[in-house]
């Protein structure tokens, strides 16, 4: 691996400029003179486009403007000790040291590694005194050389840690911070920015600092450009509270779900990490404190996802489940619109909105008036975002399989297979093909001057190659054939048939409140909704009606339970749960059912999949139908045979609210010894099966 930094890259107490653009010219300048950047002015607006959105300015006068940018051809750092500070939008004041991190498209996680190791460094007071007191640029690139080659001492930092592995207080350090015996609070967090090169392992390093002052263990997750370590699944699950420090989504954030959390953009993270950490501890004691979304569930599916601690099943697993999550927003968002294009102009519309709208406009309205003409958009509107269903599903699973090199090659095959007729299958197949592919031609060890052309270029080309040319040759035919024949055998289900898929379907909904097995069965609902037609193709909209309707008993039953028909069997915070579940289980949120499920799930569970087995069973025998795929109660006028559709939430609902009184009043839970709390101890603050943390 080359050097990052030699001496004319270096420049010592000179002036650059009296602004942040300023300096980031002249040193995109410097960069593009040793031949590392074919191009000064593509990589200096890189990096003032990066500036723009944050700025990279930490405290104790460093400041460290990075970018990826194509015109880079290698790895490199440009350093300037200022004449005169800059404002580069650090808390304390302006810089005088500047270290400018340039890097190519497909920088290889080596030199990740080593650059995000220079940034942690940039937080110690002893590494900025020594380049402040350097005397020529040989100097410099000693004590740069040094640092990333690890010929530095560890000891220097209290909280050196791998850059790609998870950053954590160290276990001597809480049992020295605990002589009383008392538990330590325990902390997990996740620190992300843009570029996943500095701020990212900087903001890690400054939590774990904080939390060890502050007298609490805390493990990171920096989630950087090169490879990720994600948290083991137990340390997960033993938090207290979460701290998120990111610029972009966490990844797998289903790992944390139900867990206190702190929020903050990543500088926070660097900048103020003691006051992050207060409140993470705070929210950890606090029943009202924010906590992350998601289900137990998804949050099971997610943990430990990487390949290296699963099985192929579990990555399969996690493969499909991630492109399912990123494709039900298209799914939710369409099928609400066609619903509503349906209320406003009548089923009639699905087959001249398009012709509606080339012809007409807000201006020159059709004979049918304003209404008609808004129904008409919503209904286009909505069946174009249907139309990204089996793209969107497939480049997402190709994501999840080789991060974002795999995205368009997995939404051309997902192109693709509804070109040829493939659908979901075709989508599912689609996707693991292109995501395989990215994934392995990401591994190749290619030239320095190809790697920045990798990920833009040769990944989707090649990939796109494979997988798609594999789905038009060879592949697509079959799976089309197989969508006909599914498509024809769904269409014939009539009386005992669909009463046994209603079962089957409600039993999935309910059996894990929002986990992978429910997310199959509502992903087997939305799959066939664009093309259910309640006239030549109903089979879809019922199925879709019947798991809507079973994924609403849950939460409904759980509230009916706790609210009226045996509230002395639940705790005060059970009830209040209960309250609460209403509202979630009327707009079809199954999730609400989750509290009462963490703390009693061998009662909670098999009380409500009954209830969701006879809610399907009614549903898909009345042949009540729904166009819409979310919503609940609140989607009525998409539903045909509204009334015995509530009928069989209503009787769903209440079998299952009465099969889990039953299971209290006369089957004993099986728990640890004192795992059991009284009625009266859960009303003192206590909850059933849920941990309070103690904070030392």
């Amino acid at each position: 691996m080359s050097s990052l930094i030699s001496t004319d890259l270096v420049g010592l107490d000179e002036d650059l400029g009296g602004t942040s653009t300023d300096v980031i010219r002249a040193l995109a300048a410097r960069v593009a003179a040793t031949g590392r950047a074919g191009s000064a002015d593509s990589l200096a607006d890189d990096a003032i486009k990066r500036e723009a959105s944050v700025g990279t300015g930490v405290p104790g006068g460093i400041a460290i403007p990075h970018a990826r940018s194509a015109s880079v051809t290698e790895p490199t750092l440009a350093f300037s000790r200022l004449a005169r500070t800059v404002p580069f939008g650090a808390p304390d004041g302006d810089a005088d040291i500047v270290f400018m991190i340039a890097v190519p498209e497909g920088a290889d996680s080596d030199h990740m590694t080593v650059l995000s190791t220079l940034a942690r460094a940039l937080i110690r007071d002893d590494f900025t005194a020594a380049l402040r007191a350097a005397k020529t640029p040989a100097d410099i690139v000693k004590l740069v050389d040094d640092e990333v080659s690890g010929e530095v001492a560890e000891t220097r930092g209290a909280t050196a840690a791998s850059a790609t592995d998870a950053t954590s207080a160290s276990s001597a350090a809480g049992a020295a911070g605990s002589t009383d015996g008392a538990r330590r609070p325990k902390l997990v967090g996740v620190t992300a920015c843009p570029t996943g090169i500095a701020h990212t392992f900087m903001a890690a390093d400054a939590l774990v600092a904080a939390a060890k002052r502050l007298g609490a263990d805390l493990q990171i997750e920096p989630q950087g450009s090169g490879k990720v370590t994600p948290l083991d699944p137990a340390v997960i699950a033993e938090a207290d509270a979460v701290i998120f420090a990111v610029d972009v989504d966490v990844r797998d954030q289903g790992r944390f779900a139900g867990k206190p959390v702190v929020r903050g953009p990543v500088k926070r993270g660097v900048d103020a990490p003691d006051a992050m950490v207060k409140e993470a501890l705070a929210a950890a004691t606090d029943p009202n404190a924010a906590r992350v979304g998601g289900t137990a569930g998804a949050a099971g599916a997610a943990a430990g996802s990487t390949a290296e601690k699963q099985g192929f099943g579990s990555s399969l697993k996690r493969w499909l489940l991630t492109g399912v999550s990123y494709m039900i927003p298209f799914v939710a968002g369409g099928g609400l619109l066609l619903a509503l294009g349906f209320l406003l102009s009548g089923y009639e519309i699905a087959g001249n909105a398009a012709t509606v709208l080339t012809d007409y406009s807000l201006t020159n309205l059709p004979p049918e008036g304003l209404q008609y003409f808004l129904g008409a958009a919503a209904f286009q509107i909505g069946n174009l975002s249907m139309g990204f269903l089996v793209a969107a599903l497939a480049g997402y699973i190709a994501y999840a399989i080789a991060d974002r090199p795999g995205i368009a090659p997995g939404f051309v095959a997902g192109a693709v297979a509804v070109f040829m007729g493939a659908g979901f299958i075709g989508g599912l197949v689609g996707g693991l093909l292109a995501g395989f592919a990215a994934y392995w031609i990401g591994r190749l060890s290619v030239p320095r001057w190809l790697r920045g052309l990798m990920p833009v270029v040769i990944i989707p080309l090649v990939g796109s190659i494979f997988a798609s040319g594999l789905l038009v040759l060879v592949l697509g035919g079959p799976i089309a054939a197989l969508t006909v024949a599914l498509t024809d055998s769904l269409n014939g289900l009539n009386g005992g048939g669909a009463i046994i898929l209603g079962v089957i379907l409600g039993l999935m909904m309910c059996v894990d409140l929002g986990g992978p097995v429910n997310k199959v069965a509502y992903s087997f609902a939305v799959a066939g909704l664009s093309a259910g037609s309640l006239t030549d193709n109903p089979a879809p909209l019922m199925i879709m009606a019947a798991v809507m309707g079973a994924g609403m008993v849950p939460p409904l039953a759980m509230a009916l339970a706790s609210t009226v028909l045996y509230r002395k069997g639940f705790t005060q915070v059970e009830r209040s749960n209960g309250t609460a579940a209403w509202l979630l289980g009327a707009s079809f949120i199954s999730e609400g059912a989750i509290p009462f499920a963490a703390a009693d799930p061998l009662r909670v569970i098999p009380a409500s999949m009954v209830g969701g087995a006879v809610t399907g069973a009614i549903s898909m025998a009345a042949g009540v139908t729904s166009q819409a795929p979310h919503g609940g109660f609140f989607v009525f006028f998409a539903i045909t045979g509204l009334g015995m559709w509530v009928v069989a939430i209503l009787a769903g609902t209440v079998v299952s609210a009465v099969v889990l009184v039953l299971l209290k009043k006369f089957v004993r839970r099986s728990t640890p010894a004192g795992a059991d709390a009284s009625v009266e101890a859960a009303e003192a603050g206590s909850v059933v099966g849920q941990r309070s943390p103690v904070v030392a």
